[in-house]
């Protein structure tokens, strides 16, 4: 950039009295000139002017230079207007100064006393032109903006907290459609923000709901072309798991984007980061610091932020990487204010923390479109005066009534893009359930089972109803599709796409379906087998096999499908089906290959068969299975018998909740109802239900258990950032003296639990070491925090298992392998055992074996009878 000296040069060229140029070297030469004093109390500096002998600190020296430029500018109105509109676009002319033509425009940190101030108050140096008596085409501007006062204030004062009874939009989206407007019309990301931070400031559920409700409102009312993106944005995610689209981005992406936009170095970074602890925090303290830039920034949209997130995630390729990193700092220039800094880098962060999971989400939209509706829409609403009429349980009445229809559609379909379009043209009603029904080659969310302590608890549950006891087998839940033409997708549990995982099942499955079998969805379990033999391999093996672009011939780990389930057949949904009749079916249309495609292995009792029940609950679990899954066969006969069920069920409830059962004992006249549902036979997606019960080996007390030391731990993750979760456990080496890692422990603690063990291994503390000890044996993961190895901790666990990582036992069962446990669940503390007499690697060893040993060498053969095993679904 040239000297002010040249500057007026310059001008004197073009105009024989010209006013003096005053660019941004003239304003910074004033604080060269006269060296700022040290700071006083409040953190500000001053400056002597040099035309007054009085001090001014740098932003009323900005104010009174604005001040004298307005003035002598007024005679040159529609050239200022130009520059005004370029400004607003954040437009500077080529010829300008050199710094205005590069994509970041620097940051000057000309205020300190922490204030913000409004944005029509804000300095504006202005560098006229050569040539004043010509208008020019675009006039060179540069502006000083508060980056913290760029919040617009329409926004800010909507009282989204508000009740959905008496929060009215309309009162709001005129002036918001206005103030959009000047940027294309579409919603603001301010908006979006704005509810962020409110559902962030509270910890009721009822609250974040109810903010949830008025923002969507708000988008459907004011620019329902918006919500889809909202939705999106919300759930901190941009496209259904089973479409790939993710955003790649690491940390080093966002860093460098803070570090670039918001003008810090690496070691401030650090401190930022070390202070807080969370992504977006470190963006909020960043944006705060930084008091003004060179040019306003363009209000960020919330269809422009989802459209930036796309493209990142599609970008690939030679060049991707500058591209990302292009959109990540333009996505930080924009943010308009440190709140939206801050939910942007947590949305690229993928951890947004605002607690409006997918449950929530679906609440919200159901309440949303029983009170509002898009302009042109014609679907009925409920009135807002009567429903606040209501009592509360009528009004829960009407509220679960919409939410049930909406849960069920996106269990069916879980996909926004589906959804939300819908919504917005039929809002909530019956005809909402046929339009988002089950689709071929879309997943529907699994139906859960839910857990049991043992056996004796699952058939007191069960107790009076005829069931089906299967094996839950050591593999992967799989959901596949195929279609008329034969085409096959493979879904894992979680909805995510392994049709290339398994390319031996795709040319499997065409052969397995009989006659008049066109099209159908089925689950089951797939699971590594020995083809020879039929023996069952662990989950380990499994995972072995490679996840992408798997070509038939390269295949190392053979699997079997164990199917288990039929919820569509021939362009017919089976989900309201029983049981026996959706087993039946698969039975009877489908064709067994040994060791390839078969049931899972079941049989059929009721609460009586205890000893025949627990037989095959040894069977399966020295057959290498996880433990029993049970189902229920059929649907009650009558609701009479139905009323009965639920009414006995109170005298089921656990011993723990008999204080509970007194105090209804003492009002016999107005006994409380009982909200346990009936154990229906049907298959309910996303729904865990006593309907299908989960007996598992590492849920039973009478398996071993592992005496283990606490050796290190990770900062937590979202609700457990304060504590340490998960903690490294180890056992010892009698030999040696070291301390072999052996797993990573997150379950079977309590919150209670949490804050005290964060207080003993307070870092910096006595029980907390300052790096890693010689004597401990682990290559994983580097952890946050060693701690002194001083307490014993019981811990159960499902399977031993060979890892590659952790080394607990090396040498005793394998010359390169260690040890690990699948499943760890902490128990408790063992007070009575020191350090000494923690579980040694030997031990370990020994039950190893004895696990190998009960695993029979082939697998017995099965009558016909199937249910679910798979993935661990607590």
């Amino acid at each position: 950039m040239g000297s002010p000296a040249k500057r007026r040069k310059l001008n004197d060229s073009s105009k024989s009295s010209p006013a003096p140029s005053r660019n941004l070297d003239f304003f910074f030469g004033k604080q060269k000139q006269n060296p700022p004093s040290r700071a006083s109390n409040h953190g500000e500096r001053d400056i002597e002017s040099p035309n007054e002998g009085s001090k001014l600190t740098d932003e009323q020296l900005a104010r009174k230079l604005q001040a004298e430029w307005d003035q002598e500018e007024a005679s040159d109105n529609s050239a200022r207007q130009n520059s005004a509109s370029k400004e607003a676009d954040g437009i500077l002319d080529s010829s300008g100064p050199p710094d205005s033509s590069i994509g970041f425009q620097p940051t000057y940190d000309i205020y300190s006393d922490g204030k913000r101030e409004n944005e029509d108050e804000v300095g504006r140096l202005d560098s006229r032109p050569e040539k004043p008596q010509q208008e020019p085409k675009g006039k060179n501007t540069l502006s000083l903006q508060s980056t913290g006062s760029a919040e617009d204030a329409i926004t800010s004062n909507i009282p989204f907290d508000e009740s959905p009874l008496t929060f009215e939009p309309s009162k709001y989206v005129e002036d918001l459609q206005s103030h959009w407007a000047a940027d294309g019309g579409n919603a603001s990301y301010a908006l979006l923000t704005r509810c962020f931070v409110l559902i962030n400031s509270t910890q009721s559920r009822i609250k974040i709901v109810d903010t949830l409700v008025n923002a969507l409102r708000v988008i459907i009312e004011g620019d329902p072309s918006s919500l889809l993106p909202t939705v999106w944005l919300a759930t901190n995610s941009i496209s259904p798991p089973y479409i790939s689209l993710e955003l790649g981005l690491g940390g080093s992406a966002i860093s460098k984007a803070l570090k670039t936009v918001c003008g810090l170095d690496s070691r401030s970074l650090k401190a930022l980061y070390d202070k807080v602890g969370d992504a977006g925090d470190v963006a909020f303290e960043a944006k705060k610091k930084q008091s003004f830039t060179l040019r306003k920034p363009k209000p960020l949209t919330i269809k422009g932020v989802y459209q930036s997130l796309v493209k990142i995630a599609s970008t690939q390729g030679t060049g991707s990487g500058e591209i990302k990193q292009s959109i990540v700092n333009k996505l930080l220039q924009d943010a308009r204010g440190a709140e939206e800094s801050r939910y942007i880098v947590r949305t690229l962060c993928q951890h947004l923390r605002i607690g409006a999971v997918k449950t929530t989400m679906l609440i919200a939209l159901s309440r949303a479109f029983l009170l509002s509706r898009p302009p042109g829409a014609d679907f009925p609403l409920k009135s807002q005066e009567e429903l606040g009429k209501l009592k509360k349980d009528a009004l829960a009445e009407v509220w679960a009534k919409a939410e049930e229809t909406v849960k069920a559609c996106f269990a069916k379909r879980p996909n926004y893009n589906d959804l939300i379009p819908a919504l917005l043209e039929v809002g909530v009603c019956d005809e909402l359930l046929i339009r988002c029904g089950l689709a071929l080659h879309v997943p529907l969310l699994p139906m859960l089972g839910s857990i049991t302590r043992d056996l004796s608890e699952m058939l007191t549950k069960l107790q009076g109803r005829d069931f089906s006891c299967e094996y839950k087998y050591d593999g992967q839940r799989a959901q596949i599709h195929c279609d008329a033409q034969g085409k096959v997708s493979i879904f894992s549990r979680h909805l995510e796409l392994m049709t290339d995982k398994y390319p031996d099942l795709v040319a499997l499955i065409p052969k397995v379906s009989g006659d008049g079998v066109s099209s159908f969805i089925m689950e089951g379990e797939v699971v590594a087998v020995d083809q020879e033999s039929g023996e069952l391999k662990t989950f380990q093996t499994l995972a072995n096999r490679a996840r992408k672009d798997v070509a038939i011939g390269s295949v190392k780990v053979s699997v079997c499908l164990f199917a288990f389930d039929l919820m569509y057949l021939n362009g017919e949904p089976l989900l309201d089906r029983p049981f026996r009749e959706r087993r039946e079916l698969l039975r009877s249309l489908f064709t067994e290959i040994p060791n390839k495609f078969t049931w899972v292995k079941s049989i059929d009792a009721t609460s009586q068969d205890s000893e025949i029940i627990l037989e095959f609950f040894k069977s399966a679990t020295d057959s290498k299975c996880e433990g029993l899954m049970v189902k229920i066969l059929d649907n009650l006969p009558n609701p009479k018998l139905k009323e009965e069920v639920e009414e006995d069920a109170v005298t089921l409830e656990p011993a723990a909740n008999s204080s509970k059962g007194v105090k209804k004992s003492d009002n016999e006249k107005e006994p409380k109802k009982n909200r346990r549902k009936a154990l229906l036979s049907t298959y309910e997606p996303d729904k865990r239900l006593e309907s299908w019960l989960k007996v598992k080996k590492d849920y039973s007390t009478s398996f071993d258990t592992l005496d283990l030391i606490p050796i290190a731990g990770w900062h937590g993750q979202g609700r457990k950032a304060k504590f340490w979760s998960p903690i490294l456990l180890a056992v010892r080496n009698e030999e040696t003296g070291s301390l072999e890692a052996v797993c990573k422990c997150i379950s079977g603690f309590t919150d209670t639990f949490y804050k005290a063990n964060k207080e003993y291994y307070e870092e910096g503390g006595e029980h907390v070491l300052g790096g890693k000890p010689a004597y401990i044996e682990y290559e994983g993961g580097y952890p946050d925090v060693w701690f002194e190895p001083q307490e014993v901790w019981e811990i159960a666990f499902a399977d031993i298992t060979i890892s590659p990582t952790y080394k607990a036992a090396i040498g005793l069962v394998s010359e390169e392998k260690g040890l690990s446990l699948r499943f760890p669940r902490f128990l408790k503390k063992r007070e009575d055992k020191g350090v000494d007499e923690a579980s040694t690697s030997e031990f370990l060893a020994g039950l190893w074996r004895k696990q190998e040993e009960k695993a029979p060498t082939s697998t017995p053969k099965e009558t016909p009878d199937e249910n679910e095993g798979g993935e661990d679904e607590i």
